[in-house]
């Protein structure tokens, strides 16, 4: 990932309006920041959440609260707690989506 010059910039999450997704099962909420072709994010997931699609944009996630599983198509699943993070690329090749059954909530750079 290249951050795009951006000037320097203070989100204020909570002030951001909301904007809830369903997924195959639960729903998340999510508040966003775009800046040019960045994106940050705070994202709530709640509990008995499934992503409704695998996604292969590149991140970084770091989960702030909760539990959740990281599920890549080639069928492994990554377990994470709260202070825990991953990075994926852009490639393509490790298609990714987010479960969980007690909720969570995370931080995500894209």
């Amino acid at each position: 990932m290249k951050i795009p010059a951006t000037p320097f910039t203070i989100t204020k999450f909570a002030e951001l309006p909301p904007s809830i997704s369903a997924g195959s099962t639960g729903s998340s909420l999510s508040r966003t920041a775009t800046m040019s072709d960045l994106r940050v994010r705070v994202v709530e997931y709640g509990p008995g959440y499934l992503a409704d699609h695998w996604c292969d944009r590149g991140h970084v996630f770091y989960l702030l609260r909760g539990e959740v599983a990281v599920e890549l198509s080639d069928g492994r699943s990554f377990p994470m707690k709260a202070g825990e993070c991953f990075q994926v690329s852009d490639d393509g090749d490790s298609s990714h989506r987010v479960r969980t059954a007690v909720g969570g909530t995370a931080f995500i750079v894209d």
